[in-house]
């Protein structure tokens, strides 16, 4: 009898679950299970990572960028949680072929970027998608950078994609990760994450340098950021 009752209460576990996801969603991902997966990790990242933001400052329509500091694996759910519209991200391929999660990488239209072979191949599927009226994520220091590292300077991509698709550039400054430093360990560890975003930037009205000077600046830590380099 002992077995039925731990299996009654998984069951009902299972579907408050369910039920609790599917009024957490708040993204249209054009299929009825990537917004089950949206409403989980929403539910995921307020309950385990404490997050707190306000949504995204995107536009209703229209392509856009999202552009963001980059402190671990857990970076893309906590940006995903905080989003009113579905994002692509620019993603390692090493990450993208990740096995177990490329079949989700795959769904959600993430871009592979082939960093030793042809990296333009992305762009232009980037640039693509944001004249079609997507959103696109991206981590301009090219990976994983911690503020206690050395300056690492803005990849020239996203002032070019701004450029071409005449879309807004919206900085977020990521803090509060616990786990920084690490992908799939991170996104396990309880975090207080916050997210910040900055006024869009009208990059496709800036030269590139201007672009990615703003840019750093607004995703840089700032006093008020409680980020230990411990």
């Amino acid at each position: 009898m002992g077995w039925m009752v731990v299996l009654a209460l998984l069951l009902l576990a299972l579907a408050w679950l369910y039920r609790a996801s599917g009024r957490a969603a708040r993204i249209d991902w054009g299929s009825p299970w990537l917004n089950r997966i949206d409403g989980l990790n929403r539910l995921f990242c307020r309950w385990v990572h404490g997050l707190r933001s306000e949504p995204l400052p995107l536009p209703d329509t229209g392509g856009a960028l999202v552009a963001a500091n980059h402190l671990s694996g857990l970076d893309p759910l906590l940006l995903i949680a905080a989003s009113r519209r579905p994002l692509r991200f620019l993603i390692a391929r090493e990450q993208y072929q990740r096995f177990g999660l490329n079949w989700l990488f795959r769904a959600v239209g993430c871009i592979p970027v082939d960093r030793s072979g042809r990296p333009e191949a992305a762009l232009k599927a980037a640039l693509e998608a944001l004249q079609q009226g997507e959103v696109v994520a991206l981590f301009p220091h090219g990976g994983i950078h911690l503020d206690h590292q050395p300056p690492r300077r803005l990849k020239r991509g996203i002032a070019w994609l701004a450029r071409q698709a005449g879309c807004p550039v919206v900085p977020v400054r990521i803090d509060g990760v616990t786990a920084r430093g690490l992908t799939i360990l991170a996104v396990f560890v309880p975090s207080r994450a916050r997210l910040r975003a900055s006024a869009a930037l009208a990059c496709d009205r800036l030269d590139e340098h201007d672009c990615l000077e703003q840019l750093a600046a607004a995703i840089a830590p700032q006093p008020s950021s409680h980020t230990s380099t411990k």
